[in-house]
């Protein structure tokens, strides 16, 4: 599916409002943070999770993954 929006001037800054189809489809709010993250073809794509965020979630994963029966003793 393509989308298409207007980039406009509003004081000193461009925006573009996000069609509804795009909102629901990021699953995203008023308020939330979109990303923007070049591809090596140099295209863009938008993101509702924070890239950085996400790989610090897996390297906690694997530590959990890792030490799985040490953090359930410590938690009795």
């Amino acid at each position: 599916m393509m989308v298409e929006t207007k980039v406009r001037k509003v004081g000193g800054s461009l925006v573009c409002v996000l069609p509804k189809e795009a909102v629901k489809g990021l699953n995203i709010e008023e308020g939330d943070n979109l990303f923007f993250n070049q591809t090596p073809d140099g295209s863009f794509r938008v993101t509702a999770a924070d890239p950085e965020f996400s790989k610090q979630m897996e390297i906690a994963r694997k530590a959990m993954r890792k030490y799985r029966n040490t953090l359930r003793e410590l938690a009795r």
